[in-house]
């Protein structure tokens, strides 16, 4: 394909991509409420416990300018329709790399396309029952006789931001394999460096998780080194083919006439 063609894919990638967000923007206006509560759970469990020990005291509130509640009512949405579209989209994004893989390496299509957007909602659910306990150590910082209110509009920003960033990391790994199926990284080479990318993934939990509690930390890290070991066994399995298919066509030159 000429540049040109690939730039026009990738504009009508987007646009579908977009139309089903929009649509599920849309329609999530009309469970509001139910996403509403599903985003305030969190707090609401880390509250009750700080309230039963009684050292502080914490609500919601809304500030700002009068139009902060609708602000917080289109940012919700809006996530949630990324969040719900995620199979969509990430799919329209293997799509659009699929045709730099060679032949024999399109087979994982279906695998990926079935596995991107369960893993990115996975991550997005690990984060939300990690929540809680993050929030409470966050807000149990808070000083003897001063009551921590929490402006709903920040609280939910930050809560979206920290679920879309499980979901993201959770990708990670998917795309480890996707750049060793493209020949750019191999699998003896994640070998070589499982320790720094254990360590590179410890230091990462902890920067993204908001508490200071190793519980949280771990949350985060623990499934993504899962996912990366798993992804180093599928890069050498990947490795191994590739290498069984060189030698059994190492004995002709890339210029020779088969003799079939």
């Amino acid at each position: 394909m000429a540049l040109s063609d690939h730039f026009r894919e990738l504009r009508a990638r987007l646009i579908r991509s977009v139309l089903v967000w929009l649509i599920l923007f849309i329609a999530a206006f009309f469970v509001y409420d139910q996403l509403l509560h599903i985003i305030e759970h969190p707090y609401r469990r880390a509250a009750e416990r700080l309230a039963e020990s009684g050292d502080v005291k914490t609500d919601l509130v809304i500030t700002g300018s009068p139009a902060s509640a609708l602000t917080l009512q289109i940012k919700l949405c809006a996530v949630a329709a990324v969040v719900v579209s995620s199979p969509y989209w990430l799919r329209e994004i293997w799509g659009f790399l699929l045709p730099g893989l060679h032949k024999n390496e399109k087979k994982w299509t279906r695998i990926f396309a079935a596995i991107a957007g369960p893993l990115f909602i996975l991550g997005v659910a690990t984060g939300y029952y990690a929540l809680p306990k993050g929030v409470e150590m966050l807000i149990n910082f808070t000083p003897a006789d001063v009551t921590n209110l929490q402006d709903f509009t920040t609280f939910t920003s930050f809560i979206m931001r920290l679920l879309l960033l499980f979901g993201v990391a959770f990708e990670i790994p998917l795309f480890v394999v996707m750049l060793n199926l493209a020949g750019i990284v191999s699998g003896k080479t994640l070998g070589r460096y499982r320790a720094w990318i254990i360590m590179g993934t410890m230091i990462f939990a902890a920067v993204a998780t908001p508490s200071p509690d190793a519980l949280t930390m771990l949350m985060l890290a623990l499934p993504m080194l899962l996912l990366f070991l798993i992804a180093e066994v599928i890069a050498r399995t990947v490795d191994r083919a590739r290498g069984r298919r060189r030698k059994s066509t190492a004995q002709w030159g890339d210029d020779e006439i088969s003799p079939i």
